[in-house]
């Protein structure tokens, strides 16, 4: 498939240490089958033990005991995945996410709730947009905030690949942290997939601060 990154050298996530078993966290509560604009999907959700969150994965084909399975993880993102925002390329990726399952004919994308701003939440999220609108960048305003840069964690992720009996997958990500995470909770990742984003005069300070201080490996000049 075109934009794969083939080569790509796994063995910094592969050596991380395991991830000492946790207990449970989300529990499958329904599926139902689910036609989008990129064809049909099965969707399941998942709600955490304490039904604070529910997260969502989206099954096309049949994974169960599948290896190197197409998957994204995605953190929800309320401005870009339902209203279009431009200041991120987290619908732009949501989108192309879904495109490369359907066109792959197979994958998961898993839909992680309670991520929103990297896990600060939708108000703290526009806040720190208001000090990015004076100057600072998506780092500099959560921590002017007094809050973390990224609280994200993926064990619900791992629990539902587990759950829809996911082997090894070829994880479509920008971020090397993801995939860090995801290995020490037991998810083997074969293959990193790239997704670029387009850049435009409301992300580019944006994108060129995750690669430089968060070091994703996007291609921004």
């Amino acid at each position: 498939m075109e934009g794969i990154e083939q080569g790509f050298d796994m063995s910094n996530t592969a050596n991380e240490p395991a991830a000492v078993a946790a207990s449970p966290t989300v529990q499958h509560a329904a599926s139902s089958f689910l036609p989008t604009r990129h064809g049909e999907f099965r969707v399941y959700v998942y709600k955490t033990l304490d039904e604070a969150v529910e997260h969502v994965a989206l099954v096309k084909g049949d994974v169960q005991g599948k290896a190197s399975v197409l998957v994204r993880v995605h953190s929800e993102c309320l401005t870009g995945d339902v209203f279009g925002s431009q200041r991120c390329d987290c619908g732009e990726q949501l989108d192309t996410a879904m495109a490369r399952v359907a066109e792959a004919g197979s994958g998961v994308i898993v839909y992680l709730r309670g991520h929103e701003g990297r896990g600060i939440g939708l108000a703290n999220k526009i806040l720190a947009y208001q000090l990015q609108d004076q100057g600072r960048d998506t780092v500099e305003a959560n921590l002017a905030l007094g809050l973390p840069v990224d609280t994200r964690d993926y064990q619900a992720a791992s629990e539902i690949l587990n759950h829809l009996g996911v082997q090894s997958i070829r994880l479509m990500t920008n971020n090397p942290g993801k995939l860090s995470k995801l290995t020490k909770h037991g998810i083997e990742i074969v293959e990193r997939v790239p997704l670029q984003s387009t850049l435009t005069p409301h992300n580019t300070m944006y994108l060129r601060t995750k690669q430089q201080k968060l070091g994703h490996m996007l291609d921004v000049e």
